[in-house]
């Protein structure tokens, strides 16, 4: 069933004291991303005489990227669960998802005419599995709520006595009487990602928090994950330590890859959320390779596929527990020798390899670079903004929405939803008298 979501038009005017005549109420938008067009194309809908400023020559480019080109537009779950999935700073978001749900989110998207499909993790996704539909269906809410569009550079934020008064340009400076800023972070530099925002925030005197790249792949201080460069492992277990701390400071279930700098996949992207100030050795992380199985039913495991084998070297008895690719590294690792029978294993060495398929450890030396982050972490500090209107509380008319806020989520759709319930609260605010 299409959901066809409710437009309200409504005319926002303004009467000026110098004229006596009403006006249309000027908002610019800057940046076309999922936020920028969400916010654009609702305050237009509303009746606002809206332009949305976009530097690049097309709309949505980091959009195109996301899912894997796919578009994981959001997570189907419960706001008390999508909270749970936002690590920093959640409580800010709470009015704002509350005021627009994943469902409602699904819900604008279907009336866009976007089939959409639910997958694991709740995750969600067109139907056609492109991303391009996605940006079609925002840049063409943008172009039918009457929203102008203007491929320039937005250089500065101008304000006078505490109010904002307009912006300026690589060509000119306009005069709007409010502004939202939804430029992004600082991830994917090449989709135009440059961190602007940060900058105008600055310049104005509102707090930026620190920067740092989220979501992203980590390098490892081992260089045998060189060695299985390409090998994906799913369902596996993963834990990561700080130091000699018993406690995890993460845990999850489920894929991770092997590259020639270290590790990547869902798990370890969302894992990086938890990674605070990294230096070499400060995170160890732990791979279960069988976390189905407790040690004892493991341990039993070992010892039917050992008599199986019993005539074998060892490294050719672990074809049923292993991709082929790890075995040679798993039997360097454990410290047995390859060629040794399997009937002549001692008790001692066949702990060995059980604690190490429970216990695969790897040691973080630091993330890839920000430009390799699926999110930016940091942003325009949460102090500085009503959680509800997403306004800057020094700066009258001043709004800010997406991930240009110092605000992160785990992978699944989470950070999407972010930016388009923050852009619905930037842009109905916004719009309103």
């Amino acid at each position: 069933m299409v959901h066809r979501q409710k437009i309200y038009w409504r005319s926002r005017n303004i009467k000026t004291k110098e004229s006596g005549f009403m006006e249309r109420l000027k908002i610019a938008v800057i940046g076309a991303g999922g936020a920028g067009m969400l916010a654009a194309g609702r305050a237009a809908a509303a009746g606002a005489d809206v332009t949305l400023f976009e530097k690049n020559s097309a709309p949505g480019k980091k959009l195109l990227l996301t899912g894997k080109g796919r578009c994981n537009l959001t997570n189907c779950c419960e706001v008390r669960e999508f909270i749970e999935n936002v690590p920093t700073n959640p409580r800010f978001l709470y009015a704002a998802v509350n005021r627009f749900t994943p469902r409602d989110t699904m819900d604008f998207f279907e009336g866009l005419g976007v089939a959409l499909k639910v997958e694991r993790g709740n995750r969600v996704f067109p139907v056609s599995d492109k991303s391009r539909d996605v940006v079609n269906a925002l840049y063409g809410y943008v172009k039918s709520s009457g929203c102008r569009v203007v491929n320039e550079r937005v250089t500065k934020l101008v304000a006078n006595s505490g109010a904002i008064c307009g912006i300026e340009t690589e060509r000119d400076y306009y005069s709007f009487s409010r502004v939202i800023v939804a430029t992004g972070g600082a991830s994917y530099p090449l989709t135009g990602s440059t961190g602007d925002g940060y900058r105008f925030a600055r310049r104005l005197g509102i707090e930026v928090t620190k920067l740092s790249p989220s979501l992203v792949p980590l390098e490892t201080i081992e260089k045998w994950c060189a060695a299985l460069q390409g090998l994906s492992l799913k369902n596996v277990g993963v834990k990561v330590f700080e130091n000699d701390i018993a406690k995890p400071v993460y845990e999850d279930f489920g894929e991770l890859m092997f590259t020639h700098f270290g590790i990547t996949g869902p798990t370890v992207m969302s894992a990086s959320a938890h990674l605070k100030d990294i230096v070499p050795a400060k995170y160890r992380f732990v791979i279960d390779l069988k976390p189905a199985l407790d040690e004892a039913t493991l341990d039993k495991r070992l010892l039917t596929d050992f008599q199986k084998y019993h005539n074998k070297n060892f490294s050719n008895a672990l074809c049923d527990l292993l991709p082929s690719k790890l075995i040679g590294v798993f039997v360097t690792l454990c410290g047995v020798p390859a060629e040794k029978k399997v009937n002549a294993l001692t008790k001692e060495e066949r702990y060995k390899i059980l604690h190490l398929l429970k216990n695969l450890t790897l040691t973080i030396k630091r993330t890839r670079p920000i430009e390799e982050a699926i999110i930016t972490s940091g942003g325009v500090s949460v102090k500085e903004l009503d959680p509800r209107t997403m306004e800057c509380k020094k700066i009258r008319g001043l709004y800010f929405a997406g991930e240009v806020i110092d605000v992160d989520a785990y992978t699944g759709g989470f950070n999407l939803q972010v930016a388009f319930a923050t852009a619905v609260c930037a842009a109905d605010a916004a719009s309103a008298l």
